[in-house]
């Protein structure tokens, strides 16, 4: 792991390969140890970055009062700190909404967006009553020990056809989530709705989302899909909504076909 100060914060971050630079934004309760199988599979080719967000792994916990404009500004600087010129941006879950935000913020510095599992932020995707379930469940058991409901994810995040291996790993990863930075980032989703930065997006855009996803309404996929000029939707069936661990091979396949399709 490697370490990058941006503002105050202290980032960890994960560097592999060479070639155009692959920026990995993993999802909520999760650290950049969910994109091990991308940074080994995808490093032939790319430069590949996987940060811990503010408040994950081993980066430190950013202010009470951060929300997603401030992850996406702290990503900006992140990209400048380590002098990633225009790099892919692939988020999941809150890594994806994170990207849009990022976009919507920093409209230069992304050359293209992959949008896995991906809501247009949790206000933007999910009835009200929904958001306030999950945000209440997350604030719920950030103060209890991890054994007593990490293992309660394990069936909405992966599906049944899943490695027994990535079970093992995504148990590992969510048990040490830091308390407080699940706070700030399950406040920062709910509150977030990006339905108004859609329509604005105007580099590749790919949205990539499992047939199997508890967590994802595919009819969140299809508004992102409508709403986006000319994205590229593709849904991989049987596949849960944690799909780079869930599927790694079919999502690493669908990553390059989706870069291939940039440079014909």
């Amino acid at each position: 792991m490697s370490e990058a100060l941006v503002g105050n914060l202290r980032i960890a971050y994960e560097r592999a390969g060479t070639g155009p630079a692959l920026l990995l934004l993993h999802g909520g309760i999760s650290d950049h140890r969910e994109w091990r199988r991308q940074l080994d599979a995808l490093s032939d080719e790319f430069t590949v970055v996987a940060w811990d967000a503010p408040g994950c792994g081993q980066s430190a916990d950013p202010p009470e009062s951060f929300r997603l404009p401030e992850y996406a500004d702290c990503l900006a600087g992140f990209v400048a700190t380590l002098g990633l010129e225009r790099p892919h941006v692939l988020g999941l879950s809150f890594g994806g909404g994170l990207a849009l935000e990022f976009y919507r913020r920093h409209p230069t510095l992304a050359r293209s967006l992959l949008l896995a599992s991906a809501y247009a932020g949790w206000a933007g995707s999910l009835p009200a009553k929904v958001v306030e379930e999950r945000l209440q469940q997350v604030l719920r058991e950030a103060n209890l020990p991890a054994d007593q409901w990490a293992p309660g994810w394990l069936p909405g995040l992966l599906s049944a056809n899943a490695p027994a291996r990535a079970a093992e790993e995504l148990i590992a990863i969510i048990s040490s989530a830091h308390p407080a930075g699940m706070k700030v980032m399950a406040r920062a989703f709910a509150e977030a709705d990006l339905r108004d930065i859609l329509g604005h997006i105007a580099v590749p855009t790919l949205l990539l989302y499992g047939g199997a996803d508890q967590r994802v309404p595919l009819s969140v996929a299809e508004d992102l899909h409508v709403s986006i000029p000319g994205s590229r939707l593709v849904v991989m069936p049987g596949v849960g909504h944690q799909s780079n661990m869930d599927a790694p091979d079919l999502f690493n396949h669908e990553v390059r076909t989706f870069f291939s399709s940039l440079n014909p």
